[in-house]
């Protein structure tokens, strides 16, 4: 009997809540809370100015600045 005559009595993974589905929602609510727990105003200091801004909004300049390095660094390394 080869490999592939041998059917899986089990649910697959291809259903509506796969491990990698569920872990995304787990991450979009906490992502969720996470915001609505960091309104507060921060101060930072961008070389020269001050510039206010809830801590969230830093959070996510700094979270896409670090992708956009990151994106760069491997689109580079691939050619």
């Amino acid at each position: 009997m080869s490999p592939k005559d041998v059917s899986s009595s089990g649910k697959s993974a291809s259903g509506a809540f796969t491990p990698a589905r569920i872990l995304v929602l787990v991450i979009a609510v906490l992502s969720i809370v996470f915001i609505a727990e960091n309104t507060k105003r921060v101060e930072v200091r961008l070389i020269v100015p001050l510039v206010t801004a809830p801590l969230y909004v830093w959070l996510v300049v700094m979270f896409v600045a670090g992708m956009a390095c990151g994106a760069y660094v491997f689109r580079r390394r691939a050619k």
